[in-house]
């Protein structure tokens, strides 16, 4: 059984979503995100909201519940609207082409020319929900199957479900992302979940959490309150450990007032594992690169590193020029390197 929670905008309240009724039987379905979005469009507009489902103690949910099997079952992207290109340089080439529908035959013909490029980048304004749960598995997918081994999200969101965010994670995080939040983007309140997943992430926008509460709760005490938000901050810490991120980062969804929303600085980003090389990613890059290309080619790495996040990665700076920072730094330490040569760092600008 899935237990949904959403958190989006500013203000967060929270409703019980499968609560319809005494007479309704045990295994009635949750009610979509759509309808959970449409009841409170008005409230929604400029804030938002959160939803949260209150889990009954059994079945507990399953965050890997189906993340390696991707379901190509007709779906549209009602929660957002994005955009597929097959060049990094937004500045020059824009955002790409719409992308409308995530059939297997649609997909396919639209990411045809990115095999010649080798990357695909998706530009993502809307809400985390499950239909973008399904662009970034189907992308990935599809992207396996053209050979097409780099993909950028582009992603400007104000939040969402925080369940399809730990599902959408956890499936980007088995298939090699790199997430940019660009100068003329947000990454608020469950947005924060999918950067932690990311392989190497460039931030130049706003980056913001806030506190998740129960619509309708019936809590008359904080003990009763925080009970009903202890699976979900279970939950959260665990994806956040598996990702390399920091537990803070579910604390602050805990404490944050409702009302408000706490921006986290560079030094923040950095601290809690939100920024650049993804700590998790990096030990097994390690180990995978020492037994390939050698020691020598893995302190290399390290090195470039080191001076990428002194040089390149600049409050203010745009996401576009810390990519041409970074290649440019590349040649200065060799890479791509002539024994292993699709293995360097920020191979997407290869």
């Amino acid at each position: 059984m899935r237990y949904p929670f959403r958190t989006c905008g500013l203000l967060l309240t929270c409703a019980v979503l499968a609560a319809c009724g005494s007479q309704a039987p045990v295994d009635a379905p949750t009610p979509s995100a759509q309808t959970a979005t449409s009841m409170n469009s008005e409230s929604r507009q400029d804030f938002g909201a959160t939803v949260v489902e209150i889990p009954k103690p059994e079945p507990k949910w399953d965050p890997y519940e189906d993340i390696a099997t991707v379901d190509w079952t007709p779906m549209d992207l009602s929660s957002g609207k994005a955009w597929l290109s097959c060049d990094r340089d937004y500045e020059a080439k824009g955002d790409g082409e719409a992308l409308v529908s995530l059939g297997f035959s649609s997909l396919w013909k639209q990411m045809q020319p990115c095999r010649d490029e080798g990357v695909v980048r998706i530009r993502y304004r809307g809400k985390i929900s499950s239909d973008f749960t399904g662009l970034v598995q189907r992308v990935a997918d599809m992207g396996d199957t053209l050979g097409i081994k780099s993909r950028i999200l582009d992603i400007d969101s104000s939040g969402g479900q925080v369940e399809d965010a730990i599902r959408a994670g956890d499936a980007m995080a088995e298939s090699g992302w790199m997430i940019w939040v660009r100068e003329d983007a947000v990454c608020h309140s469950s947005c924060v979940l999918i950067l932690a997943a990311g392989d190497m992430r460039m931030i130049a926008g706003p980056v913001g959490i806030h506190r998740m509460l129960r619509i309708g709760s019936k809590a008359t005490s904080r003990a009763e309150l925080n009970q009903e938000l202890r699976e979900i901050h279970e939950q959260l810490n665990l994806y956040l450990q598996r990702n390399g991120a920091a537990t803070t980062i579910a604390d602050l969804m805990m404490t944050v007032p409702n009302r408000s929303l706490r921006l986290l600085t560079a030094q923040e980003l950095d601290l809690f594992g939100l920024a650049g090389r993804n700590a998790a990613e990096d030990d097994l890059d390690r180990i995978r690169l020492a037994r390939k290309c050698g020691e020598a080619f893995v302190r290399r790495q390290d090195a470039f590193f080191r001076d990428y996040n002194l040089l390149c990665v600049t409050p203010g700076e745009e996401v576009a020029g810390m990519g041409e920072c970074g290649r440019d730094l590349k040649q200065r330490y060799g890479f791509p390197d002539r024994n292993c040569p699709a293995d360097g760092p920020l191979s997407e600008y290869d």
